[in-house]
């Protein structure tokens, strides 16, 4: 029988760092940091192995076709498969930024959404039955972010689909250019649009997955928490070990277990996408 194998991308620093720190405390198989920089993800693999642990080192870039079929090439011919996936990559521009915000609007949904819809497509046919996948996403990811009642709908549908939902991601880039992007209801944040659109996917694949072949196939989506890492130019009051439990908690769902389809809180209870509203 294989050997089990769990991947998390963006993990050489920050929450992804401590998602791998534990599932190598908690996971039974191989666990894979994933960094688009080798000697980053050198340097972290060095800090775990300092713990006594024993993480896997694989050069990974979202945004890099070409590094996910290598990750797909070796996850079939050393495992059989993949049991277990952390989307957890993503991208933030500071809040001070100067870079402009249509400019920033196309990076970020092109790292936060296209890239990571991406990675799905080509690792979600090697999914193991049991295989479980977490989508990092985050309280900015919530529906109350919308401010369109229209729009909340359409999102919220369970007959929403991957095309209208792509379609929805192209629609909002090309608005963020001109800046009429909050007259249509999304929130002055790409970082939050990409994050509700993510979460949206996320509804989308779990669908997807209580109709595959393939038994008990999980995904959720979880918020971190407001954690002290780069991206939060480290004004986040949670460390990132707090920050992973809601990661770890969604990667180790038991056979058969719950939750599945769920957003779980960085405290590891469910709240309801649709309707929780989050006051910053």
């Amino acid at each position: 029988m294989a050997r089990r194998v769990a991947v998390v991308t963006g993990a050489n620093k920050g929450i992804g760092l401590s998602t791998v720190k534990f599932l190598c405390q908690k996971f039974d198989g191989d666990v894979y940091l994933c960094s688009r920089d080798q000697t980053r993800g050198e340097d972290a693999v060095k800090e775990l192995e300092g713990l006594g642990l024993k993480p896997k080192l694989f050069i990974l870039a979202i945004d890099d076709e070409k590094t996910i079929v290598n990750l797909l090439e070796m996850l079939k011919k050393e495992y059989g498969g993949l049991d277990v996936l952390v989307n957890n990559a993503a991208i933030a521009f500071p809040f001070n930024s100067t870079v402009p915000f249509g400019e920033q609007a196309t990076k970020t949904l092109d790292i936060n959404y296209f890239a990571v819809s991406n990675v799905c497509d080509i690792l979600f046919p090697v999914l193991k039955p049991g295989a479980r996948v977490v989508n990092v996403s985050s309280a900015l990811g919530l529906l109350d972010r919308v401010k369109c009642p229209e729009l909340k709908q359409i999102l919220s549908s369970p007959q929403l689909t991957r095309p209208a939902l792509d379609s929805l991601a192209r629609e909002y880039v090309e608005l963020a250019q001109t800046g009429a992007h909050s007259e249509k209801g999304w929130p002055n944040s790409n970082y939050s649009t990409s994050k509700i659109l993510f979460s949206a996917l996320t509804w989308i694949q779990h669908r997807g997955f209580k109709n595959d072949p393939r038994p008990d196939i999980v995904i959720n989506a979880v918020h971190p928490g407001y954690v002290d890492t780069d991206m939060t130019n480290h004004k986040g009051h949670l460390t990132p070990d707090q920050g992973a439990q809601s990661s770890v908690m969604a990667a180790l769902v038991p056979p058969n277990g719950h939750p599945r389809g769920a957003f779980i809180w960085n405290d590891c209870s469910v709240v309801d996408w649709k309707s929780h509203e989050f006051k910053f």
